[in-house]
């Protein structure tokens, strides 16, 4: 057994623990330099100074992350549980020797895939003609029926037939119960839009969804459901989410309203100007039977001045009238009592209902509701808006220099590993051809033919002799052979 002593030690550098952090980690940095990682977050801590650790880990390992407060403006809001993308530098904290990635860039993994496939379907589907007005098609003028594919257990069902009772009670509703999130939802959406065209018992079909986020609403953006909005022959609009949430299904669909409740709004009119329309006809019909009137009694205005003339010829007639009228007289004047009174009944209750304090219930029922559907509106108003200034900031933090720099040079890295790799692989190209053109020469050059025991006859003047007709006795000749080279004299010629 062997005992090393110190003065038996090999000879090395000594490192102290900090000097020996210190390179570790100037060899991560310049190894490995910026990567992405997706993972799950984990151990989640926010200290007061405004930095963020956490863990990233999958099925098998894990790794420490530090988020420090500049770069927040750039990531996502982090949560325990949350699958992330990250984007940072591979370092070591030389404090501890903890070796952690120091975070620059985070996004939500399942949004970002979400919104690619968003994308690309969007793009597909754009390219086929899926989008284009011309096969947008018309809302029919008067609509009777509405068929309302949503779920029967949301509030979205409850506010469209809220809003259709208050504006026309008369339009129908007709309901296919769908669920509108989950695996089965895009199957069972298309199946009620075939449904509801084979059964054609509608005059325009409201598909209809609650907000949410993208993957609450992803059941609208699946292949299946554009394809049946697109084939239906009824009419199809959508009023899913809020107001700033798109889906594929809004712009497969012939007509898109910001929410359920205006795509309520939208298919049924305003019972209000129906009713000012209908007064409106009255008066006209009113107008056209007092002047068909006024015709009448000129005309009978007239055949009496002309039955003047000769008073016996129409004095039978006249007594017939007469004899007529006394009869409806005397049956009428029994009944006048009942009539006047039932008439004074009815004026008085027409005052009644005209009076003051009657109109002020009935204005105060009316205005009963309006607090609430202000309150609504305002608050819906201010939940649009906030959601707009979210997705402006949203579009700011995607926008901003801090971030167009990060990916340039991400970019700029790519492109100069490329340029590397390509380079690189030219380099060996010309070298393999190289090789094989020098191993083709020396296959097939005249030392390789010399060495297999040929000769290459040359005259005095070097030119290379081909035939022996070029040659005469006497001419000197040289001989290069494989080792050397002689010079002989022709003393004779063949042929």
């Amino acid at each position: 057994m062997e005992i090393v002593t110190p003065d038996s030690r090999p000879a090395t550098t000594v490192y102290t623990v900090s000097q020996l952090n210190q390179a570790a980690r100037g060899l991560l940095e310049a190894r490995l330099g910026r990567v992405w990682v997706e993972g799950e977050i984990g151990n989640l801590s926010e200290p007061a100074s405004g930095h963020i650790y956490f863990t990233l880990k999958d099925a098998r390992a894990q790794v420490r992350c530090a988020l420090f407060r500049g770069a927040r403006a750039l990531c996502c809001p982090a949560a325990n549980g949350m699958q992330v993308l990250v984007g940072g530098r591979v370092s070591l904290y030389e404090g501890r020797g903890d070796f952690q990635l120091i975070v620059e860039q985070m996004e939500d993994a399942g949004e970002g895939a979400l919104r690619r496939a968003f994308e690309a379907l969007k793009a597909r589907l754009g390219a086929e003609g899926l989008f284009e007005t011309r096969h947008k098609k018309p809302l029919p003028r008067s609509i009777r029926r509405i068929g309302v594919i949503t779920s029967p257990d949301g509030a979205v069902w409850h506010d469209i037939v809220t809003t259709l009772k208050r504006r026309f009670p008369a339009i129908a509703l007709l309901l296919y119960p769908v669920p509108v999130q989950g695996k089965e939802a895009p199957g069972r959406i298309a199946a009620a839009l075939d449904l509801a065209n084979a059964r054609r018992e509608c005059d325009v079909l409201l598909l209809a969804r609650g907000g949410g986020s993208l993957e609450d609403l992803w059941s609208f953006n699946e292949e299946v459901v554009a394809r049946a909005i697109f084939r239906s022959a009824l009419p199809v609009v959508t009023g899913i989410g809020h107001e700033t949430d798109t889906t594929i299904a809004d712009w497969v669909a012939d007509l898109r309203a910001p929410t359920p409740t205006a795509a309520a709004e939208l298919l049924s009119p305003d019972q209000a100007l129906w009713h000012e329309r209908h007064r409106d006809a009255t008066r006209r019909l009113q107008r056209l039977l007092d002047r068909a009137l006024r015709e009448r009694i000129q005309r009978l205005d007239e055949l009496r001045r002309r039955l003047l003339v000769e008073p016996l010829r129409g004095l039978p007639q006249r007594r017939l009238a007469l004899a007529q009228l006394r009869d409806r007289l005397a049956r009428a004047l029994p009944l006048y009592p009942a009539r006047l009174t039932a008439r004074v009944l009815a004026l008085t209750q027409r005052l009644e209902r005209r009076s003051p304090q009657a109109q002020i219930h009935a204005h105060k029922l009316r205005l009963a509701p309006l607090g609430t559907r202000l309150a609504g509106a305002f608050r819906d108003r201010l939940n649009a808006r906030t959601r707009r200034l979210a997705g402006l900031r949203e579009r700011l933090r995607a926008q901003h220099p801090g971030t167009a720099y990060l990916r340039l040079r991400a970019r700029h890295e790519r492109l100069a590993e490329d340029l590397t790799r390509a380079a690189r692989a030219a380099v060996k190209t010309h070298r393999d051809r190289h090789a094989r053109l020098t191993q083709a020469l020396m296959l097939v050059g005249p030392p390789a033919v010399l060495q297999r025991g040929y000769a290459i006859v040359s005259d005095a003047d070097g030119q290379v002799v081909r035939a022996s007709r070029d040659c005469a006795v006497g001419d000197i000749l040289t001989i290069r052979l494989a080792d050397g080279e002689l010079t002989v004299e022709v003393r004779g010629r063949q042929p």
